[in-house]
């Protein structure tokens, strides 16, 4: 299955959502392809940080420039998951990504503009030749930690009554970890396993991913 985790906006959490969801893809044993077609090359400097230290399971991320939907489609037939991190300032990439997806896993900060620049981004998805049955999930990210801000709470709301996704009702919060594992090449439950952080990234990537799949070399040993 190919999922593409993308947006309109820049510094919406792209690229630390891909980064966190491909170490625990591994983790669980999915054989997993891990695309980064953003021209920042975030994604890519994060996994040779990664191997600079040594951590495992090392991440192989591929950047290519040519014929990247033909190689889209490859990795899906010889893996269980391709994960794609896109930026849009390489549009026709992104455009390509977004065309061969299984799924779009789209993050929205909390506040009004990025609810706007989510209804934008639908609207030319919906313009995009994308596959027929393309899954769209939406959900809320750096969401605010302190009770008495609205703003998380109501931008819920608003995604519930677009139609035609689905939204992941378990929030990410702004929380100092995620910046802190993505620049040290670690996975939040890696850092701090037993942090508020680390609770709220594996319920979400389980909500993602409810059925772990085995590799097919684990499924020959038995």
């Amino acid at each position: 299955m190919i999922t593409v985790i993308g947006s309109l906006k820049g510094g919406s959490g792209k690229s630390t959502t891909s980064f966190n969801l491909a170490v625990w893809l591994l983790t669980q044993n999915f054989t997993t392809a891990i695309f980064d077609l953003d021209p920042q090359q975030t994604l890519a400097d994060t996994a040779e940080c990664r191997a600079e230290d040594n951590q495992q399971p090392a991440l192989k991320v591929l950047s290519p420039r040519t014929r990247v939907q033909e190689k889209l489609i490859e990795a899906n037939k010889t893996h269980t998951e391709v994960l794609v991190d896109i930026g849009n300032s390489n549009m026709s990439a992104a455009k390509t990504a977004y065309k061969v997806a299984d799924r779009i896993v789209i993050p929205v900060l909390p506040s009004q503009s990025d609810v706007w620049s989510l209804q934008r981004f639908l609207k030319i998805l919906d313009l995009l030749d994308t596959r027929p049955n393309l899954e769209i999930i939406v959900f809320v990210n750096r969401a605010d930690t302190h009770h008495a801000v609205k703003e998380t709470r109501e931008t819920l709301i608003v995604l519930k009554q677009l139609p035609g996704i689905t939204v992941v009702t378990k929030l990410l919060s702004q929380r100092l970890g995620f910046r802190r594992s993505f620049s040290e090449g670690m996975a939040i439950f890696e850092l701090d396993p037993r942090g508020k952080a680390a609770a709220e990234f594996l319920f979400f990537a389980h909500a993602l991913y409810p059925r772990r799949r085995r590799t097919k070399k684990a499924s020959k040993k038995k």
